[in-house]
């Protein structure tokens, strides 16, 4: 059910594919490959000031392409493409196997019996696990000659590149497979759509009847035989990071995340499938209210409730029972309950989709529980005869669908193609109603969601007007990854009344995939009044907390702007050819920089500013680092306030806040309330970060004492409600913890304080999920940052609790992180999920800075 790192830039070459598209006038199709490279440059000032782009062909059926080097070799190739499969070492510890089901460890050696079993199955390893496992795509069609397969692909880039060619364009009616993706597994322990897709590759490989090779014919079948194998084996919902790959879209940590996203750039699913577990009856997407403002939900909403009815009569026609079974029927959230099952956030698989032109897609959860306390107390057998039924459920919901795509192939396609009109051509949305989604009963205005596109937006660059050029040039990689096309300017331009310099990106708001761009960039909205419960996050915008500073344009025109598309952001890292050298400490780039540093024994300073104070003499580290975490050395007179040291961390915290710890170089070793009543080595670490599973009242005496003396000679890092409560039990800082809504996240305004060590120069928004403030606060307490004034929630989903208590209105102006001798607190989640990049160096500067702080007196005497 769905409850509740990037990798840095390095110097390697990007391929390229440019494709050209021309578009004769009797519809056929020419697709002409050239490939470039686009490199990252030498760490100068001229080589920052040079750009990696590639000029859009002419014409509306044109444009720049990127993809993985193995598209590059694959676009001569038609169908099959078969390999042989190296087998995996077999592993009796899998869970799958007690529950009757394919061991990860078999699915190579199935997937090559399934190849050879005909021409129509084909096997790709679509990337690689957290935990290093294979992920394999299987594509299942009728064999294409090398020539098919370019007019195949050729007809592809032309619906997302040109589509209103492509909406006249007789071959793409006539002879346009349409792509289905089935996704399984991505919770590792709701194992059944992986057998259940392998069982219906298995029949379609040699099934002889009309209806497949028809089928077939005219489709491509994309399955994700497991999107996660480190769950599968393991038993787990989460990856081998700890993270759930169903709420990672947005920000796209995991390789099994941007596998799958790559996924959905690559072959453009018209429909698809994410099947899960497990909900009894089996729940069949579309959803309730709130429904994504940035989606053509009209088109969505129209087939994903008319493939949701298909579903539900195949489910229920297998005849399961509950009096026989212990099954109920299915049920579809948009016709059968109120709210609670949102598609508002872009986190799940199928949301994602929407905005690759996927115009049918579904969360399915199978109905029999057989994971987590049941999968330890039920016996074998009737673990077996649960996931049976499973397996059974998912495969009817799978065949269902593929009798949908094959009965709608020519309707689906063109709204695909309307979908990504509408986005190039800046057509305006058309709202959900009876008279516009025909045939969906019960629509009402509880389900109209739109949004007001701005004409553009402008990553600005410069020291005045950019925040923070590695935040900038990260963001502009990440709209990339996610197709969003992006120009940077040659020179100085004028747009919405505003002068922007040389540098500065631009995203054209009309193209394609404009829905992807603005949910995004955008604010996003506060739909506290909308619904009384949301499902997941309701807040995430990367324009607020990945730290870069992002204009909206609100109108004017684009023509003539003296713009370039680009693959790729400019560098920006930097090392003055001589003297001292000064590197910010804003983003968390630049702290894994800081961080190997102080690592390598390099005598580091902190300046009045908060930056850091590095020597000539690390001149050579500093070039390194430059071009490994793309971030700037610039020159400087400045000497330093106080020396910082190396910081080793315990932390008993989130997976997401363990990877974004150890993206910024951290030396983190997890620790428990178990960890420290075994006793644990403080010796060994600076510093304590908690923000859960370490409980004072838990602890021996001896792990007790210990904790105490560490804290009163080092210090502590809290982060919510958990990290509140061990400082109060240590009695460190005199404050009031006071716990909001525990419903409650988004998008906050916050104020910083500029004098502080922790919060200087940060954003002015920030990100809660069960939002803290301190109240009560001792003298020698000091407000880092407040949360904002007047309408605190920028966007999501904050509603005080039933006595009227933990609401908004009651944190506005109240202290979000305060500090004092040995202890800062954080109420806000700067690292949540890995997401908010922006948000990072708060944490990251409070590390430092708690441990140094009775470091500091002494190094400024002795200096």
């Amino acid at each position: 059910m769905r409850l509740t790192r990037p990798v840095p830039p390095t110097s390697v070459q990007r391929p390229v594919l440019l494709a050209a598209l021309a578009v004769t006038t009797a519809g056929s199709l020419l697709l002409t490959p050239v490939t470039a490279t686009a490199d990252r440059k030498p760490v100068t000032r001229e080589a920052a000031d040079s750009e990696r782009s590639a000029t859009s062909p002419a014409g509306a059926a044109t444009r720049a392409l990127t993809a993985p080097v193995t598209d590059l070799a694959d676009k001569g190739r038609g169908y099959p493409r078969e390999q042989t499969l190296s087998p995996d070492p077999e592993n009796p510890a899998d869970k799958s196997i007690k529950l009757g089901l394919t061991p990860y460890h078999a699915i190579a050696p199935k997937l090559n019996a399934l190849q050879k079993l005909g021409d129509r199955v084909s096997v790709e390893v679509a990337g690689r696990s957290a935990g290093g496992h294979r992920l394999y795509l299987v594509t299942v069609t009728a064999p294409e000659s090398a020539a098919q397969t370019r007019a195949q692909e050729g007809m592809r880039e032309l619906i997302e590149n040109a589509p209103s060619v492509a909406a006249k364009s007789q071959a793409v009616k006539r002879s346009y497979k349409a792509p289905v993706f089935v996704n399984n597994n991505i919770h590792g322990n709701e194992w059944e759509g992986t057998d259940a897709s392998l069982k219906i590759v298995e029949r379609l490989a040699t099934a002889t009847d009309a209806r497949t090779r028809d089928l077939l014919a005219h489709t491509r079948l994309y399955f994700n035989i497991t999107a996660n194998p480190d769950g599968r084996i393991a038993g787990t919902r989460a990856n081998a990071n700890g993270f759930d790959l169903n709420r990672d879209f947005v920000t796209s940590s995991q390789p099994e995340g941007r596998a799958m996203r790559q996924i959905e750039i690559d072959k453009q699913p018209t429909v698809m499938l994410d099947l899960h577990g497990y909900v009894n009856g089996t729940l069949i997407e579309p959803t309730t209210p709130p429904h994504g403002e940035n989606y053509e939900y009209d088109l969505f909403l129209k087939n994903t409730y008319a493939n949701a009815l298909g579903m539900e009569a195949a489910v229920n026609g297998l005849g399961y029972t509950p009096q026989k079974d212990g099954v109920e029927p299915a049920q579809i959230p948009f016709r059968d309950q109120e709210e609670g099952w949102d598609d508002w956030p872009p986190i799940f698989t199928p949301q994602y989709a929407a905005f690759h032109g996927t115009v049918a897609a579904h969360t399915v959860e199978i109905p029999m529980t057989v994971n987590n306390r049941v999968y330890d107390t039920l016996p074998a057998a009737e673990l077996r005869r649960r996931s049976a039924i499973n397996v059974a459920v998912a495969g009817a919901a799978i065949t269902a669908t593929l009798d949908y795509v094959q009965d709608h192939r020519t309707s689906l396609v063109a709204d695909q193609i309307e979908v990504f009109r509408r986005g190039a051509s800046g057509a305006a949305q058309v709202p959900v109603s009876a008279a516009t989604v025909p045939g969906v009963p019960g629509i009402g205005p509880e389900d109209v969601y739109t949004t007001t596109f701005p004409r553009a937006y402008v990553i600005p660059a410069g020291a005045r007007a950019q925040r923070s050029g590695p935040a900038a040039a990260r963001l502009v990689d990440h709209l990339l990854a996610n197709d969003v096309r992006v120009t940077r300017a040659s020179r100085a331009f004028r747009l919405g009344g505003r002068t922007y310099a040389k540098g500065s990106y631009v995203v054209d708001m009309r193209q394609p995939k404009r829905g992807l761009a603005n949910v995004l960039l955008a604010d996003g909205r506060d739909i506290s009044d909308k619904v009384s419960v949301m499902y997941d996050i309701s807040g995430w915008s990367l324009g607020r907390l990945w730290g870069a500073t992002v204009q909206p344009v609100a109108g004017g025109s684009l023509l003539g702007l003296p713009v370039r598309p680009v693959t790729a952001a400019t560098r920006v890292g930097y090392v003055a050819p001589q003297g001292r050298l000064r590197l910010r400490l804003d983003d968390p780039g630049e702290i894994a920089a800081l961080n190997s540093l102080l690592r390598e024994g390099v005598s580091v300073r902190r300046a009045a500013d908060g930056s850091a104070i590095v020597p000539a003499s690390a001149r050579r580290q500093a070039v390194a680092l430059a071009r490994t975490y793309d971030v700037a050395f610039d020159a400087t007179k400045a000497v330093g306030t106080a020396a910082l040291h190396r910081t080793r961390v315990a932390a008993a915290v989130t997976p997401g806040e363990l990877f974004a710890l150890r993206e910024m170089n951290f030396e983190v070793t997890p620790v428990s309330t178990g960890v420290l009543n075994s006793g644990f080595d403080w010796s060994g670490v600076d510093v304590l970060f908690v923000s859960q599973g370490v409980a004072y009242e838990g602890l021996n005496p001896a792990a007790r004492t210990a904790l105490d003396a560490f804290l009163d000679s080092r210090g502590l890092v809290g982060r919510g409600a958990e990290g509140a409560a061990l400082n109060s039990a240590a009695g460190l800082l005199a404050v009031k913890p006071v716990e909001g809504n525990g419903d409650a996240n988004g998008v906050v305004r916050v104020v910083n304080s500029s004098r502080s060590p922790v919060t200087g120069g940060a954003p002015d928004h920030g990100f809660v999920y069960a939002p803290v403030w301190f109240t009560d606060l001792g003298p020698e307490v000091r407000v880092d940052q407040s949360y904002g004034t007047g309408n605190l929630l920028a966007s999501g989903h904050w509603r005080p609790l039933p006595d009227g208590s933990g609401g908004p209105a009651a944190a506005v102006g109240q202290a979000s992180v305060v500090s004092g001798p040995h202890a800062v607190l954080f109420g806000t989640e700067p690292l949540f999920r890995d997401h908010p990049k922006g948000e990072f160096a708060q944490v990251a500067r409070a590390l430092l800075s708690v441990p140094n702080a009775t470091i500091s007196t002494s190094s400024e005497e002795s200096r």
